[in-house]
């Protein structure tokens, strides 16, 4: 472990060891849920989504699925993730024939056939896990129809001295204490605070969005006790 937290290869293992805990965890924040459907929401998607194609990159047990559906129920979803064990725990909740699930690294979608174009795509607590975030905000511009929406949930603290003091109290206070109740591990928890800590600031994120390819690159924070620690940002493949 670095400074960043885990190697990103050996995130989706963490999230294995946490799978069974991890609903009842995030549940316990009061936000979680509704912080996810604000974003999806954010993607300003026309209503009820139908005949839209969307993907929900890096699904987890399919909270942001969920939320993905809520705003949009007439769409089709491909929700896709790494971890086995958070698949497993998404696939055995009730969900309608338009939302499919698939086990793949966000970086393998072409080994499974899954190509654009998507009008949509969702990404909530992905691109700081990976490798090479820019190069995969490149391949999700290029997975979008023009005009196409990348919406992205997503912590980041570096930008307010508030938020970082505020993520610093919440992790040590609350959440490598009830993950380590809930699992024996604090691994995965530990991992979420260092790497949110390393991650880019919000000004910093929309660069890289912009610098991927992406047009009407803008951010939105969320209310509570999450304001200026998890944000929305959005971007459009251009027309």
């Amino acid at each position: 472990m670095d400074k960043a937290g885990l190697s990103r290869s050996a995130v989706p293992d963490a999230f294995d060891v946490g799978a069974r805990a991890y609903d009842q965890l995030v549940g316990a924040n009061p936000g979680y849920h509704t912080g996810l459907r604000l974003s999806a929401e954010r993607m300003g998607l026309p209503e009820r989504g139908r005949g839209l194609r969307l993907l929900d990159a890096g699904c987890g047990t399919g909270a942001s699925t969920a939320a993905l559906l809520a705003v949009a129920p007439e769409a089709e979803i491909i929700a896709v993730d790494a971890a086995r064990g958070m698949l497993d725990a998404a696939q055995a909740k009730s969900w309608p024939e338009t939302v499919r699930f698939v086990h793949s690294r966000i970086e393998e979608l072409h080994k499974h056939d899954i190509a654009g174009p998507f009008d949509g795509i969702f990404a909530a607590y992905l691109l700081r896990n990976l490798a090479e975030p820019n190069d995969q905000l490149r391949t999700f511009r290029t997975m979008l129809c023009p005009g196409g929406t990348l919406a992205v949930h997503e912590y980041s603290v570096r930008d307010s001295a508030a938020a970082t003091r505020i993520w610093h109290a919440v992790c040590w206070g609350i959440i490598i204490p009830a993950g380590w109740w809930r699992t024996r591990s604090t691994t995965l928890y530990r991992h979420l605070w260092r790497s949110v800590l390393s991650f880019d600031g919000a000004a910093r994120f929309q660069q890289r969005l912009s610098a991927a390819g992406f047009d009407a690159v803008h951010h939105e924070t969320m209310p509570g006790w999450e304001h200026n620690i998890v944000h929305t940002f959005v971007g459009k493949a251009p027309q």
